[in-house]
């Protein structure tokens, strides 16, 4: 029974891990970009210093 809940342990930080992961993933997309932002758009160019 003791090697069942290694296993078990294993499989939970294995997840944990993943959930760490995506989340630290999803805010990076989230993040607003840094330095220097060009737009060109209908009312012209843009540059924006971030």
């Amino acid at each position: 029974m003791p090697g069942n809940r290694n296993v078990l342990y294993l499989i939970i930080a294995a997840l944990v891990v993943a959930v760490g992961v995506l989340s630290y993933n999803l805010y990076q997309a989230k993040k607003e970009p840094e330095g220097l932002q060009i737009n060109v758009g209908p009312d012209g160019l843009k540059i924006q210093n971030k």
